[in-house]
């Protein structure tokens, strides 16, 4: 009777760990440099921060979704088993510029307490691949003891959970972070890095700074709004959708894929957001077609082009002129807009214009922005690639939108800020 119950008790245990979805990730350094295994098969993170378009993510080749906080799991979860992705499970720490006070041990615990109900329940997830602790705490911040909250979430989330590595993400880098993070944060697996213009240095920073663990990406894309040129009354000036494009494959290939002690990395934004402009970090635009970003993160995804590809926007003049930082018009005078634009597969291109105000909602850290309101302006002729109108009547800083759709799903777009100004 003793035997038969032993086969029956190890039977059971078999079918348990059968039909339990295995989801083990580790962290491993080799000769090669660092790794990441998920359920023992090497996983590099070819992801987005994603707050929508998952089906196009798989589509491109994309494994893996990046959220901020907990608030976005149930859905990223979700999708992440509709369409073969892993999660990169955001929690978001409260900031400090943001009024949060790290010194507060009451205010500090609350928090917790919050955070340990989301990952108890996410905790065995089948999608889950690591877990996000903060989002670019070092923000504006002078309370080092950020770090010490960091920590205690990674010690909780080792305690309750050995089969997923713990990541904190900063903005960029600098010597005092990395120095502190190591200190405070023993249990803390991978540096998430936010980089931006300074891609190209961050490899050599992570040497020169001596993090000696592993680091993602947690986003990368085009220059940030305060890493460019700016007119002479502030407002950045933004690349059209071909040269982001461009820049997102010179970036991925040459600072992202040949560093070995990066594991992948999250590119931003995968979907549409109002930060500075509607379309300055967004790879889709605000009614969903895809710009030339998302063509180039499928081919180096994926290794080829998607079947139709999003439209080349080569170049947009004002009044004849290339876009330069300080154009200043009378109210009510004439002016000409131009784009030279075509389409790979020679597909029909509806073009529109817009004239927005310059936004004053200015956030920081990618805080919530609302788009500025159109601006009251007359067309004169609309031919399609070139725009006729007569500018606004009240002064102040404004700028000047194109968008092109094709009938397949995809967009491309260019602006420029001008001021209309009294001599």
């Amino acid at each position: 009777m003793k035997i038969i119950k032993r086969i029956f008790i190890a039977t059971l245990l078999l079918i348990l760990s059968c039909s339990s979805p295995e989801n083990h990730v580790k962290v491993k350094k080799e000769d090669s440099g660092y790794h990441l295994y998920r359920n023992g098969k090497p996983y590099y993170i070819k992801g987005a921060g994603a707050l929508d378009h998952y089906k196009e993510l798989a589509e491109a080749g994309g494994n893996s979704i990046r959220t901020w906080g907990a608030d976005q799991w149930e859905e990223a979860f979700e999708m992440a088993e509709k369409y073969d992705l892993t999660v990169s499970a955001g929690i978001w720490l409260d900031q400090e510029r943001q009024g949060f006070d790290y010194s507060d041990p009451d205010t500090i615990a609350q928090q917790f307490e919050r955070i340990k109900k989301s990952i108890l329940k996410y905790k065995d997830h089948p999608k889950l691949l690591m877990w996000g602790i903060g989002n670019e705490l070092n923000l504006h911040y002078t309370n080092p003891d950020v770090w010490n909250a960091v920590e205690e979430v990674a010690q909780f989330i080792k305690k309750v959970d050995g089969d997923h590595p713990t990541m904190t993400t900063t903005a960029f880098v600098g010597k005092k972070e990395i120095s502190e993070i190591k200190q405070r944060c023993p249990s803390i697996d991978i540096l998430g890095v936010n980089a931006y213009a300074g891609l190209s240095a961050l490899s050599d920073l992570i040497d020169k700074y001596e993090w000696n663990k592993p680091y993602i990406l947690g986003e990368w894309g085009t220059f940030g709004h305060w890493e460019v040129t700016k007119t002479s009354w502030d407002a950045p000036m933004e690349m059209n959708s071909t040269g982001k494009a461009q820049l997102y494959r010179k970036e991925y290939k040459d600072h992202i894929l040949n560093d070995p002690q990066c594991l992948g990395a999250y590119v931003f934004l995968w979907g549409s957001k109002q930060e500075r402009t509607p379309t300055w970090y967004s790879m889709f635009l605000p009614d969903g077609q895809k710009t030339m970003t998302v063509d180039v993160m499928h081919y180096l995804w994926d290794g080829e082009w998607p079947e139709n590809r999003s439209p080349v926007l080569d170049s947009l003049k004002f009044d004849g002129y290339m876009p330069k930082p300080n154009i200043f018009v009378e109210p009510g005078t004439k002016h000409q807009a131009q784009v030279w634009i075509h389409d790979s597969e020679n597909d029909s291109l509806k073009i529109e214009w817009e004239i927005l105000h310059e936004t004053t909602d200015k956030g920081v850290g990618g805080d919530t922005e609302k788009k500025p309101d159109k601006a009251n302006f007359t067309t004169v002729k609309d031919q399609k690639k070139t725009f006729t109108f007569l500018a606004p009547q009240k002064e102040g800083p404004y700028r000047l939108f194109i968008y092109a759709y094709d009938n397949e799903g995809n967009g491309a777009h260019a602006n420029l800020p001008f001021y209309v100004k009294n001599k």
